[in-house]
């Protein structure tokens, strides 16, 4: 599903139609996309660029999009050099994967000075580059230094040099006919290997080859056809598919093909260090519990060592110095016990070694239980959050990120704490089902927040049983069966038993909650409660996502 030259050709035909546009704002949505804010004939317009390798691409698009916090340099100083400036031109390298986008920007002087942002949409080599008027590249999305590419250096302070036209290629708009024993995609500009495979299709069928390029420079829609596990598209029907489609306005049609896509990789993106983190330190602390119980085990002499003491003293000191063994009766039924001594001192002083070490033993034994129960807590935390990153969105991996850093893990997940306006609230999941809401907590912040903050004590909490998952609160507690279901189906999807069937869902009214003092965040007891057993189907969820969804 890859961009060609022709499909960017009519992209293009419609972002000329904005210019002059002034740009607004610059955001970065990824490490690979950037939207700048356009404003053209008093009406602003989201234009996302992405230099991602797989989905590389550019287009208006309507969504709101979760932007970074920190932007990357490249962003600053697109910031600093076009930040309020107006675009006076986009263009097309002939039918090329490039565009550049003419920049005038007043300084602070009151004087024009004139840059150029290209824009190479060239597959895993795709690119944003800024340069001035002297064709000098201030800065680039993607540094390339001389030592990795003798042929083109993208480098600040580097002369900017133009992708390579591919020589001997035909404009397909200009010609007539073409030959069929050589690839059209070697023989025209802007073909992709799939236009190639319909306009031989078309061809043999007999339509034109003038005809097909008519229809393809006039095309306002996208035909998005869907193959088994695959879509495809183009500017035309692509009848060699024999494949179902459907027809989109071209902007449209690219802001959905694209967005489920490239919000995986989003999330990847933020959520990366959050994986590596909780693998670690799930791993780290069954480590710890293993060695802590190891040492419980190890401390349950400790009565032992106290008998040892309490024998040795009991007993009058008339056996020879320096034995390394004694023999003395139990207290209990006067059965010889075997007394391992230190030889290098009196039997009266191996009394005394083993009560400091019966003492060390108990005092360790009360730390170490409480070491325990401390490593077990990490534990289910670190599992719950493993679970949480099973279905997360961007906001929901920020979240995350948040409430890591606010524990002390800062550095491992390369997140950085700043003062800023407190959120008014989570992001959860908010469903409208026949006049019932229904809210999805997706990790602990927002657990919390619906469960003790948005919910009143009338409504009802769900949580799958002895297991790890979503907080699930609807409003009001007269629900039908079909609310009922649906809740708890929620619940079973959005934990660790969303892979199960026929999963235990616990449900009650919140006032029947609590929170232990000192217990971790989105952790709660519950009394007088019922069970519902629910099959988590993921279509059903989907459907339910896409219906009811706020």
């Amino acid at each position: 599903m890859a961009l060609d030259g022709l499909v960017l050709h009519r992209i293009l035909h419609k972002l000329q139609t904005l210019t002059p546009a002034k740009v607004n704002k610059i955001q970065q949505i990824s490490n690979d996309e950037i939207l700048i804010n356009l404003r053209s004939e008093r009406t602003n317009h989201k234009l996302m660029i992405s230099c991602h390798s797989a989905y590389n691409r550019i287009h208006i698009t309507n969504r709101d999009y979760q932007t970074m916090e920190s932007p990357n340099n490249f962003v600053m100083v697109l910031r600093k050099y076009i930040d309020r400036s107006i675009v006076k031109s986009i263009e097309q390298a002939g039918l090329d994967r490039v565009i550049c986008f003419t920049i005038e920007v007043k300084d602070d002087l009151g004087d024009y000075k004139e840059y150029k942002l290209y824009i190479e949409l060239m597959g895993k080599y795709a690119n944003m580059i800024l340069v001035n008027e002297e064709n000098k590249i201030i800065d680039a999305l993607k540094r390339i230094p001389a030592f990795e590419n003798n042929a083109r250096t993208i480098h600040p302070g580097a002369m900017y040099t133009p992708v390579r036209p591919h020589e001997g290629k035909i404009d397909p708009f200009v010609a007539t006919t073409f030959d069929r024993d050589q690839s059209l995609v070697k023989q025209f500009h802007g073909f992709s290997p799939l236009l190639s495979d319909e306009v031989l299709y078309r061809t043999n069928a007999g339509e034109s080859f003038v005809d097909i390029m008519k229809e393809i420079a006039n095309a306002n829609t996208l035909y998005v056809h869907e193959k088994g596990k695959d879509t495809y598209y183009h500017l035309i029907e692509l009848k060699h598919l024999d494949a179902p489609f459907h027809v989109y306005p071209i902007m449209d049609a690219m802001d959905e093909l694209y967005y489920q896509k490239e919000e995986k990789v989003r999330i990847k993106q933020q959520s990366g260090d959050i994986e590596r983190l909780v693998k670690q330190e799930l791993k780290k602390n069954v480590r710890k519990l293993d060695k802590l119980e190891k040492t419980i085990k190890a401390a349950e002499e400790l009565d032992t060592y106290r008998m040892y003491g309490d024998l040795l003293y009991a007993y009058p000191e008339n056996y020879e110095k320096h034995l390394q063994q004694i023999q003395l009766p139990s207290f209990e039924d006067e059965t010889l016990i075997d007394i391992p001594l230190d030889a290098k001192i009196s039997v009266k002083q191996n009394a005394k070694k083993y009560y400091q070490k019966y003492n060390k033993s108990k005092t360790a034994l009360v730390e170490v239980a409480k070491q325990i129960d401390k490593t077990q807590t990490m534990i289910r935390y670190f599992e719950n959050l493993e679970v949480q990153l099973q279905d997360i969105r961007v906001q929901d991996a920020l979240e995350i990120k948040e409430e890591l850093a606010n524990l002390g893990f800062t550095k491992q997940i390369h997140y950085k704490i700043r003062k800023k306006k407190k959120q008014a609230k989570p992001n959860f999941l908010t469903l409208h089902i026949d006049g019932t809401y229904i809210y999805v907590g997706k990790n602990n912040i927002q657990n919390d927040y619906i469960t003790f903050e948005q919910a009143r004590r009338d409504d009802t909490w769900f949580h799958v049983k002895d297991m790890h998952g979503s907080h699930v609160v609807v409003s009001g507690n007269d629900l039908s069966e079909s609310i009922i279901r649906t809740a708890a189906m929620l619940a079973a999807y959005y934990s660790q038993a969303k892979q199960s069937s026929s999963v235990p869902v616990n449900y009650c009214l919140v006032r029947q909650l609590k929170r232990p003092n000192k217990a971790a965040m989105g952790f709660v007891t519950l009394t007088n409660y019922k069970t519902i057993y629910i099959d988590p189907e993921k279509e059903a969820i989907e459907e339910i996502l896409a219906t009811y969804e706020v």
